[in-house]
């Protein structure tokens, strides 16, 4: 199934079922989140989760594209991304978790046509003064599918505070000949979607109360969903990556290198696409950060490279799939992202990359000829000459 395919055979099979279309969101939270980025589909539904009532009802589903400042250090193995998309469904004070269950287990087996015998779920075992999910493991058990009952791998949470509760991970076996071990044994089994009971609100003091109903939200990542599919063990194969792959393995970079480079350009272009500009705070730090971090990796070869010789074509195919072509949700006030002042961006960044590279090189050398960087020199460097941390670490590591 292409990417277009699978988010359409999920849609329809929600839609059987009741659920109307949420809207997706942008990146950028409203005004007043404190929230850097989307970070899941449930993020913008927090309020309804926590008791308001949906202008579009109880039963909701969805696709929002997500940006996860966590998994940055993980980026460069077969799984991970920093901008991802994700499928979504919620019950809003409606059906249960063992409702949720049989129907996620017949779009994966029905509609998607994945064997009964590769699938594996997890549940939730007890802990904290909560008791075992005795209803999904025997919803589990009575589908015929293998269930493994765990402690607070399967207790989700948004954060420190929000709405929490016990969840049922499902995974598929992705290794060659038939199944062996479970999730925690081998790691062939990979997670592909997650059911979240939203029970609870944790408090700043770790406090959990009752939500004023209970809700069911579920999240399946698409491209770990599409490299399922495709019987591949990367994402980076499937139809939103294989073109930055492509592309910038013309530079003749390999491996977790051609992996870093693909994932932060893609991401950059989403989030550029949502409206964010690079800068030295906030999203805009971070924008600045994944272009920096791909551009250290691509120059350490050949500093003669630039994001120039990618095709305006590879950001406007990429915009699209995040449907951030035209429409509310993209820049504010709704206009398209036009591609030529997103590139000119991208490439003035760039040349400012250069620009602080030249300046900072025989900088940081003069420091570093007295001995061992101490935290004074790197206030020095920050403050003095806009030279951040990371980016001083990265010339030391180059230099040595």
């Amino acid at each position: 199934m292409t990417t277009d395919e699978i988010i359409r055979t999920f849609l329809d099979h929600y839609h059987r079922h009741g659920h109307q279309d949420a809207p997706e969101s942008s990146l950028v939270p409203p005004s007043g989140d404190p929230v850097l980025f989307t970070t899941s589909g449930m993020h913008p539904l927090t309020p309804y989760l926590l008791g308001r009532p949906h202008p579009g009802g109880r039963r909701l589903a969805n696709v929002q594209r997500c940006l996860r400042t966590t998994d940055l250090d993980e980026v460069g193995d077969s799984t991970h991304l920093t901008v991802f998309q994700m499928l979504g469904s919620w019950s809003l004070g409606d059906y249960d978790i063992a409702t949720s269950l049989r129907w996620g287990y017949d779009l994966l087996t029905g509609g998607f046509g994945i064997p009964m015998g590769r699938l594996h779920a997890t549940v939730f075992g007890g802990g904290s003064g909560e008791g075992p999910d005795d209803t999904a493991r025997d919803t589990w058990t009575g589908l015929g599918v293998p269930v493994e009952a765990l402690g607070e791998d399967n207790w989700w949470s948004n954060g420190p505070t929000g709405p929490c509760g016990p969840d049922s991970e499902i995974f598929v076996w992705t290794g060659d000949g038939p199944p062996t071990g479970t999730p925690t044994t081998d790691a062939r089994w990979v997670e592909v979607w997650n059911h979240v009971q939203m029970r609870y609100h944790r408090h700043p003091d770790g406090r959990l109360t009752p939500l004023p109903v209970s809700s069911i939200d579920t999240g399946m990542g698409l491209e770990r969903l599409e490299m399922v599919l495709r019987g591949d063990r990367s994402v980076f194969t499937g139809d939103g990556l294989r073109r930055w792959v492509d592309e910038v393995g013309n530079w003749d970079l390999h491996g977790t290198d051609l992996r870093v480079v693909s994932d932060h350009l893609r991401s950059a272009v989403v989030v550029l696409g949502d409206g964010v500009r690079p800068g030295n705070t906030g999203r805009g730090y971070v924008l600045r950060r994944l272009l920096r971090r791909a551009l250290t990796v691509l120059w350490r070869d050949d500093p003669a490279r630039s994001l120039d010789e990618l095709p305006p074509e590879l950001y406007a195919e990429t915009l699209r799939r995040f449907r951030q072509t035209s429409g509310p949700g993209t820049l504010p006030g709704g206009q398209p992202v036009d591609v030529g002042s997103l590139r000119a961006t991208l490439l003035d960044e760039e040349r400012r990359f250069r620009g602080l590279l030249r300046r900072g090189r025989p900088l940081v050398d003069r420091v570093r000829a007295r001995g061992p960087l101490s935290e004074r020199d790197y206030h020095w460097l920050h403050d003095t000459h806009g030279l951040p941390r990371d980016l001083v670490d990265g010339l030391l590591a180059d230099a040595s």
